[in-house]
Formats: structure tokens, sequence, C-alpha cells
């Protein structure tokens, strides 16, 4: 990862991310996997996101934390 390109303070960033109000109804937050590679990298933002106990998955770029520690079930 080029760290020049980052456009965001780490700590900040996160706790921008994590005090959205999606997160305290334990709903879901979504953002670009390239966001988050420039911003922090990936490896931080999975370690805050297993760090509140959420869950995270990735489709066509895009992560999804879902804001919620408890059990989760794929459908289909």
């Amino acid at each position: 990862m080029d760290f020049a390109a980052r456009r965001s303070v780490p700590d900040s960033w996160i706790a921008s991310v994590f005090s959205a109000q999606a997160v305290a109804k334990g709903g879901v937050v979504r953002r670009s996997r390239r966001w988050v590679e420039r911003e922090i990298g990936m490896e931080r933002f999975v370690a805050e996101v297993q760090l509140r106990g959420f869950h995270l998955v990735e489709c066509g770029g895009q992560l999804i934390v879902i804001c919620n520690p408890h059990g989760l079930r794929v459908i289909c």
C-alpha cells in the first residue's frame, strides 16, 4: 500500500465510520474496499471489525459491516 496516498488519520477515520447511526442501531455500514485500503488498510479495518464483534462480508468490491455481534446466517 502506498502510505503517501492516505488521506485520513487512521484513528479518526475509524472513529468516524463506527460512530455512524447505523452502528448504534445494529445496522449495516458499507464502504468500498478500494477506499478502505487507501485510507487505513484492510488489516486495520478487519481488526477493528473483529474488536467490536461485528461481521464483515465483501461483495463486488464493497465491504459490508453487519454491526451486530449476534449469529449470522446466509440465506442464499
